[in-house]
């Protein structure tokens, strides 16, 4: 069982404290994402796993070790950085065995290591060639191949395809992917792409200026989000939001208008108040242009034509921006009309107090 536990971990610099008491725990062979804008603190939270930054408090335990005053070399980790860092002047395979070859491991557990990594990373045919004869993705199967040969107990990823072009992106995310089957590893991985969050990750830990938004598996967040931030965060394109004013509560039933319409939605849990503003968030999927449920008046601007899906960009009258989707083609009547209609059912619709909680 290796699974990496933090106990309200702190990072300061100085007297600007940017890692805010955290605690998180990742499971054995889970493979578990840090996501945020820039300055959220994910890279910093990385690197005080690998025990590249120190910390102020707390503890960090790597399976049934505490680890937090260890080495790196000494936690059991093995880490990929967003630049390959490999060494241009030796070959594929001098560059994965290096690390082995310093720690002096037998020749013959290298080769038999090496060789296995090559094989999961399809890098057979390359390992008597040189880093620069290699493209950017090849590259970086390299310096994971580096890592793997380790094999340590949690790979830790730190943006490692932010510096491929969108199709190598693509293509890598599915290898990860297929890697993280293969080895049953605990991994890891730092992006600040949401898409990357989504498409690999078991858990998601979702983080702003330096504290845990929300943790959950990239559906639960996408359709349980716990507060506006991560709504808007998870999600491409991102949820739209509109404000709102609370006109009526009865019971369960909250009527809130909506760009000028009534409309009525179900929340259980924490009713508003008559008269709170509230923010109405509705992913552009659930808007469409079929004239049933709730509707809201806007003006087309652009079009994106997707050919199985299309993206209509469109402004309400006090200018916020509001994007739906339109399965197949949009139609040119829609997309040249000075107004539409845009249609949602209130069910599918999220809410927000003014702090950004959500109202369920």
């Amino acid at each position: 069982m290796v699974e990496v536990i933090l106990k309200n971990v702190k990072k300061a610099y100085g007297s600007v404290e940017v890692i805010h008491g955290i605690d998180l725990h990742i499971e054995d062979q889970e493979f578990c994402v840090f996501v945020g804008p820039s300055g959220c603190g994910k890279s910093t939270l990385l690197r005080m796993i690998a025990g590249l930054e120190d910390i102020n408090d707390g503890e960090i335990w790597i399976g049934d070790k505490d680890v937090t005053d260890l080495e790196p070399v000494d936690r059991g980790i093995s880490m990929v950085f967003q630049t390959y860092a490999l060494y241009p002047h030796m070959t594929v395979r001098e560059n994965i065995q290096y690390g082995l070859k310093v720690s002096k491991t037998p020749q013959d557990e290298i080769d038999r290591r090496v060789a296995d990594a090559a094989k999961n990373l399809q890098l057979d045919d390359y390992l008597d060639r040189k880093p620069g004869q290699l493209s950017g993705g090849q590259r970086q199967r390299v310096a994971i191949g580096r890592s793997i040969v380790r094999k340590p107990d949690v790979f830790l990823f730190d943006e490692p395809l932010s510096n491929l072009d969108a199709e190598l992106r693509v293509y890598m995310r599915i290898e990860i992917a297929r890697l993280h089957n293969r080895l049953d590893s605990t991994m890891v991985y730092v992006t600040h792409d949401q898409v990357e969050a989504m498409t690999l990750a078991d858990k998601i830990v979702v983080l702003q200026a330096g504290r845990i938004e929300q943790v959950g598996s990239p559906l639960h967040l996408y359709d349980d989000p716990d507060n506006q931030f991560v709504a808007g965060f998870i999600g491409s394109p991102r949820m739209n939001f509109l404000p709102g004013k609370v006109t009526a509560v009865d019971g369960d039933s909250t009527s809130i208008s909506v760009d000028g319409a009534n409309v009525n939605i179900t929340l259980t849990q924490n009713s508003p108040s008559d008269g709170d503003d509230v923010t109405v968030g509705i992913r552009p999927e659930h808007l469409g242009v079929d004239g049933q449920g709730a509707q809201i008046t806007v003006r087309p601007d652009v079009t994106e034509q997707m050919g199985g899906v299309g993206y209509m960009h469109t402004y309400t009258a006090q200018d916020i921006h509001v994007v739906a989707e339109v399965k197949g083609r949009i139609a040119a009547s829609a997309t040249e009309a000075e107004q539409i209609a845009l249609s949602f059912d209130p069910g599918q619709a999220f809410v927000f107090d003014g702090s950004g909680g959500r109202l369920r």
